[in-house]
């Protein structure tokens, strides 16, 4: 993936982060988008680490809910580094609450962050990709998009979204090089995670298969595969990374 261009939204998240510095490891030029990039001193000095290991990182500050953001944000992340190759839509929010209680704003900062921003950026990326003949969009979902979540009708709609859209997108794209996939992960040792009380926690443990949760690492080596070029026969897929919590047939 040498010198192959890649922009992440929520790019200065946990996942985000994982996933930029996978994807700089394989060699990709890589911009960070995020609502707070400009500003945000936890960006910049993630932004300096990587530098120190070598990786120069571009944040960008781009709102996923807001089109004409989008527009922006991506040219201004092609007119530094070049035409987008790879594309990660991880940009995502949470609002819960059960149906009853679940405001009308809640369930649309959900959709609009986790499920617009999807075609958003998308939709800025796909003609260059198609056009150079190559192209890799991941899109992240999650394992109470395919099973759902008390509480998380907003969220659990939202990620279920994610993945028909790369189904559509993939059949309309996968004549011209590029493929579209979905990765799911489940509940992963993040800091919202370590944050909720310890005896739900373990709960949450009790239910995972494998007895723990997972880390950022592993999802971003996932998709840093379905990001290289021997993916090249995977689209419309949908990856669940979740411990065999969850299990398909």
């Amino acid at each position: 993936m040498t010198n192959r261009v890649a922009l992440v939204t929520g790019g200065v998240g946990e996942l985000g982060r994982a996933i930029c510095e996978r994807l700089a490891d394989a060699g990709c030029r890589v911009a960070a988008m995020d609502i707070v990039a400009a500003d945000n001193p936890a960006a910049q000095a993630w932004q300096a680490s990587m530098r120190e290991a070598g990786h120069e990182v571009l944040l960008i500050e781009g709102d996923v809910t807001n089109f004409e953001s989008c527009v922006a944000a991506v040219a201004a992340a092609q007119a530094k580094l070049g035409g987008i190759d790879i594309l990660v839509n991880c940009a995502g929010i949470t609002r819960d609450g059960s149906l009853r209680k679940l405001a009308p704003e809640d369930w649309n900062a959900v959709l609009r962050t986790n499920l617009d921003s999807v075609y958003n950026v998308s939709k800025q990326v796909v003609d260059g990709m198609t056009g150079r003949g190559f192209g890799r969009i991941v899109n992240i979902s999650s394992l109470n998009g395919e099973k759902g979540q008390f509480g998380q009708a907003n969220y659990s709609a939202a990620k279920a979204g994610i993945h028909g859209f790369t189904m559509a997108i993939a059949q309309e794209v996968a004549r011209k090089g590029v493929t579209v996939n979905t990765v799911s992960p489940g509940y992963m040792a993040t800091k919202m995670v370590m944050a909720v009380p310890e005896n739900i926690r373990q709960q949450i443990i009790a239910q995972i298969p494998v007895g723990r949760l997972g880390t950022t690492r592993e999802t971003a080596a996932l998709v840093g595969f379905l990001a290289s070029d021997d993916a090249a026969f995977i689209t419309g897929a949908n990856f669940s990374i979740n411990g065999g919590q969850h299990m398909q047939h």
